[in-house]
């Protein structure tokens, strides 16, 4: 049994990362826009076939004109309830808690015996010192999840930095194998500035091969593998606890990053589902209403969720 998992996991492997991964990814960005009954419909069946639990009920629509209409589906009204207790922070996004803990001074774990340094991740020296012996929590989101994401507390979004980089696959199998693979994959950097909480968040969405297209509303615009970074874009967005952010153009990863008065909250533990809205990280301490901490740089934006 024991081989036999090993040689799935190898062959896994080298199908979704020993192929050329950003003419792959191209390939499927092309193929998901197609507006085709036919195409969707033979999509959707397919996608069914290698993962059956591919569950559409909560979708706000059952028709899409495109795989990639399904792909950044909206919830229908009231399918995520939010957590409402101010002090905590709740997961933005639905996915399964990968590696999670506390930052060793800079450290951050991908998988078992392999590390990587904040700094690498976020291309910032003076950011990865904001979150030294912080806690930090790596959200996977399968293929078939919801996959938008949304304001994890109520926050203000002034920069969002945005690096180029591969398109190496996710999930656990190659982050056993492909070391500091987060910080050589394309990836955004949003620094959150918590508006009732003491304490800071960033969130680092990442790219992957098959999803290399990543919406923020605050810019107005999808970077992707057409994009050239490290570049900063200025924004100035507020958002309220809920509110949308963005979207993956499929599933992907959102690595977690938090500091100060905030804790990973109860039951976060590795291979846990974890639903938008629900706790994530709790808080210490409240800010009185009217304080902003100022103390990090912050980015991106948003459009009030639905069914948040």
């Amino acid at each position: 049994m024991i081989a036999r998992i090993a040689q799935w996991e190898e062959l896994n492997f080298l199908l979704t990362n020993r192929i050329p991964r950003r003419l792959a990814t191209r390939a499927l960005g092309w193929l998901s826009r197609i507006e085709s009954p036919f195409v969707v419909d033979a999509s959707l069946r397919v996608w069914k076939l290698f993962a059956p639990d591919l569950d559409l009920s909560e979708a706000r629509t059952q028709e899409f004109r495109s795989l990639r209409e399904c792909f950044i589906r909206e919830l229908r009204p009231g399918a995520r309830p939010l957590e409402s207790d101010p002090g905590v922070v709740v997961s933005p996004c639905d996915a399964v808690v990968g590696a999670c803990g506390r930052i060793d001074d800079d450290v951050v774990i991908q998988a078992k015996g392999l590390p990587y340094r904040l700094a690498d991740l976020l291309g910032d020296e003076a950011l990865a010192a904001r979150h030294r012996n912080g806690e930090f929590a790596t959200l996977r989101l399968r293929s078939t999840m919801y996959h938008r994401f949304h304001a994890p507390a109520a926050c203000r979004l002034r920069e969002v930095i945005h690096i180029s980089g591969d398109t190496w696959n996710v999930n656990p199998i190659a982050l056993k194998r492909v070391e500091r693979l987060f910080c050589r994959n394309e990836r955004a950097v949003l620094p959150l500035e918590l508006e009732r909480l003491d304490g800071a968040v960033t969130l680092v969405p990442v790219a992957a091969i098959g999803v290399a297209s990543l919406r923020l509303h605050c810019l107005g615009t999808t970077l992707g593998l057409r994009s050239r970074g490290p570049r900063r874009t200025r924004c100035d967005t507020s958002y309220e606890k809920g509110e949308e952010l963005g979207w993956f153009e499929q599933g992907s990863t959102i690595i977690v990053l938090a500091s100060g008065a905030l804790a990973l909250a109860d039951g976060v533990r590795e291979g846990r589902m974890l639903r938008l809205g629900r706790p994530l990280l709790v808080a210490s301490t409240a800010r009185p209403p009217g304080r902003s901490d100022r103390a990090g740089s912050a980015d991106a934006g948003g459009i009030a969720a639905e069914g948040a």
